[in-house]
């Protein structure tokens, strides 16, 4: 298996990283990767759960980091007129833009839009049309510096959804506390912060080339965001389930937190 010496960053990501295996593997059926056990549903619960409430809605919303997925806005993009979503890998942009503008070849995301909208009793095609409208931008992302889309600035949103990302961009908990950091920056106070993560993973493999992951825990989450005056509303999580079994990857459990931004500034 193709294997990095050292901690995977952005240029073995441009070269190296395969966005259609990755939806293929991960996002094409509700259960995701059956080595990761349900991981998939759970997020979509999640995610679901907290927008069908109303309670987080606005003009703008921004997913840092969205790779080449769209799974993580379908629950909101009813909730919010402008979706912006964005990544570092070029590939990953074009994947999601190619599906936006329903371009011949597209991914075929329709399992996982019908899926959340069974949920909630509503049309899958409405959804998947307004989705499709709603997303305005997808842009140049690098979590790594202080505006995460330098060298445009970008208007703070009501809303940040960041899914995955982080722990795969940042080698050491400094890298991570700051690109939290530029995270809390693109949101307005009192906006809400969506996080969806990995504790404890080393690494996870996209067919057969491996990434690395910052190994966290809950309480390195918790230290961040509380330094950076964030209120924790929920922080649930998915524990592994056959870890011993999983050739994927190698995570103790998947964390899903809802945070709300100090109205003062960072």
């Amino acid at each position: 298996m193709a294997q990095s010496s050292c901690f995977t960053e952005g240029d073995y990501y441009q070269t190296r990283f395969d966005p259609r295996a990755y939806i293929s593997n991960f996002y094409s059926r509700p259960e995701g990767h059956s080595d990761e056990k349900n991981y998939l549903i759970f997020v979509l619960g999640c995610l679901r759960r907290i927008f069908s409430t109303g309670k987080f809605k606005g003009r703008k919303l921004i997913d840092v980091g969205s790779g080449p997925t769209i799974h993580t806005v379908i629950s909101a993009c009813e909730h919010f007129d402008e979706l912006v979503l964005s990544d570092f890998v070029d590939k990953n942009r074009e994947e999601v833009t190619k599906w936006v503008k329903n371009e011949e070849g597209c991914f075929d995301w329709m399992p996982i839009i019908e899926y959340v909208c069974e949920m909630d009793g509503k049309s899958s095609s409405d959804v998947e049309v307004k989705l499709r409208q709603r997303v305005k931008q997808v842009l140049k992302c690098n979590v790594l510096l202080e505006n995460p889309f330098h060298p445009e600035v970008v208007e703070p949103a009501d809303c940040v959804i960041t899914s995955l990302c982080l722990e795969a961009a940042c080698k050491d908990l400094q890298s991570y506390r700051d690109a939290l950091c530029g995270v809390a920056k693109l949101l307005h106070p009192g906006g809400v912060l969506v996080m969806v993560g990995v504790l404890g993973e080393t690494f996870y493999y996209v067919d057969k080339t491996r990434f690395s992951c910052l190994q966290l825990s809950k309480e390195n989450v918790e230290d961040v965001l509380c330094k950076l005056g964030f209120t924790v509303q929920e922080f649930n999580i998915f524990p592994a389930q056959d870890r011993e079994n999983n050739k994927v990857s190698d995570f103790e459990a998947f964390f899903f937190i809802v945070a709300l931004k100090s109205i003062k500034t960072i």
